[in-house]
């Protein structure tokens, strides 16, 4: 049976936030009977996640929509009862009724992805469009209208799905839960990691085409060379990873070594001057 899936790719995704507003226009203040409960101005199930890595110079920005990962495993299902239902096309629905009151299946998503609606007394998740969905639309109003087309929503089988994502290096947030989330990202990496870069001087001069090695726990582990401006950049780089220090060298003009003290919790930009 074919379901639905979404994919983001992190790298299209601009901020304009054209999902996370007409979604709160599609469900605030209005009611969907056996979908969802009107929703309230202050409450977004789906939001976009801004990730600033870097210092200086050397800064990026990346965009993560989050929402509800229609886990084929849901953690809230294990907790929710007869409030919360998986349909055969793989959406998660919290009924409007037997929701009611429920603040516990807020705490039950690991993803904080359900929240509550103070007004109403109900936890809401996005529902993936479920009542376009059922009156035709191939897709919910957040990809509608995405400009970049950051936003894809797939029905297909789960074989074709596992085979796409597989293919496409596709990625889930917190993939070591094992809950089978339906959301995949493409170019997830660099907003879930941190880079080690900087630049490279000698005589206080920028060395363009010098030699840099990252090594952890005195092994190399990835190599790369400077570019017209002395500038270089390790990325992927798991935060709270440590023991990485920096070896730079260029025929004519000397070596050095920058030790990266302590974990990597935020993006090191550093020096590193040829002796």
């Amino acid at each position: 049976m074919k379901k639905w899936n979404l994919v983001i790719d992190v790298a299209a995704c601009t901020n304009c936030n054209n999902c996370a507003v007409a979604t709160q226009d599609e469900f605030a203040g209005n009611s969907f009977p056996g979908y969802s409960g009107p929703g309230a101005p202050d409450v977004r199930t789906l939001d976009v996640d801004r990730h600033v890595r870097g210092e200086g110079a050397m800064v990026d920005v990346h965009y993560v929509p989050r929402m509800c990962n229609h886990c084929d495993d849901a953690p809230c299902m294990k907790v929710g009862g007869d409030a919360i239902s998986k349909r055969d096309d793989g959406i998660v629905i919290i009924d409007p009724e037997k929701g009611k009151g429920r603040h516990d299946l807020v705490d039950a998503c690991p993803y904080g992805a359900i929240k509550w609606n103070d007004a109403e007394q109900l936890p809401q998740n996005w529902i993936f469009d479920a009542h376009l969905i059922d009156q035709g639309w191939t897709e919910p109003r957040a990809a509608h209208v995405c400009p970049t087309r950051a936003l894809r929503a797939l029905k297909l089988e789960d074989a074709e799905m596992s085979a796409l994502a597989q293919a496409e290096g596709l990625a889930v947030l917190k993939p070591e839960l094992n809950t089978g989330p339906r959301v995949y990202y493409r170019n997830l990496g660099p907003a879930l990691s941190q880079f080690i870069g900087g630049n490279v001087t000698a005589d206080g001069g920028n060395v363009e085409g010098a030699d840099v090695r990252l090594l952890r726990d005195g092994k190399e582990i990835a190599a790369t060379e400077t570019d017209a401006f002395g500038d270089f950049r390790f990325d992927q780089v798991a935060n709270g990873s440590a023991g990485y220090s920096l070896h730079a060298k260029r025929d004519g003009q000397g070596a050095g070594q920058v030790d990266i003290e302590g974990a990597v919790e935020t993006s090191r930009v550093v020096t590193v001057v040829l002796n």
